[in-house]
């Protein structure tokens, strides 16, 4: 399995979100390897998506979802912290919210920082970030970098991808933004699975 590159992630958002399914997240703290495998998605856009943290524009705070495809784009949001992933060429602005893993290694390490365990570990965005340690220092870094502390492998696996509107979304377009893989338990929200 190799890496994703800045390539990969140069694309529509909403093709980058149903492309992450499946894929495995990998994070390295110290001597322990934590691996999940990517359940849900969601994918934003610019300044025409009222969901979107570019909705009022380019700003101090939502400036890195203009950057560079591969751009790591951490914010909080109920005391949590979400990982994003900014998609599409430079100074178009949009990205993609991982929204849940389903754990695959250091299970064990994931419990006992998250004091939680089976489904709960990683069923959503900000129980995920909890999980694997993700947090503001990952802000303005490449998920493409190869210094081993947090990247994305490829993986082919046959899934089967639903759709949903986004969650938790006020205002929302008419389009289904969010993405998961049917039947997996780790999908977070179960009453927004159609």
């Amino acid at each position: 399995m190799c890496i994703l590159n800045k390539k990969f992630y140069s694309q529509d958002a909403a093709f980058i979100a149903k492309q992450l399914l499946g894929k495995i997240i990998v994070r390295n703290i110290g001597n322990e390897v934590l691996a999940g495998k990517i359940v849900e998605t969601e994918a934003y856009y610019s300044t025409n998506d009222p969901a979107s943290r570019a909705y009022k524009g380019y700003n101090n705070f939502a400036k890195l979802m203009w950057d560079e495809p591969g751009t790591i784009f951490i914010y909080m949001v109920h005391a949590n912290w979400l990982f994003n992933i900014v998609t599409m060429p430079i100074n178009v602005a949009s990205a993609v919210l991982i929204r849940a893993i389903e754990p695959l290694t250091g299970i064990v390490f994931m419990e006992k920082h998250r004091k939680n365990k089976g489904i709960n570990l990683t069923n959503g965005p900000g129980k995920l970030t909890q999980a694997l340690m993700i947090t503001k220092d990952f802000n303005n870094t490449k998920i493409t970098n190869k210094d081993g502390r947090l990247f994305i492998l490829d993986n082919a696996e046959k899934i089967e991808i639903k759709s949903s509107y986004r969650v938790g979304v006020k205002k929302d377009l008419k389009r289904k933004l969010r993405f998961f893989i049917r039947d997996n338990n780790f999908v977070s929200k179960a009453r927004f699975l159609t």
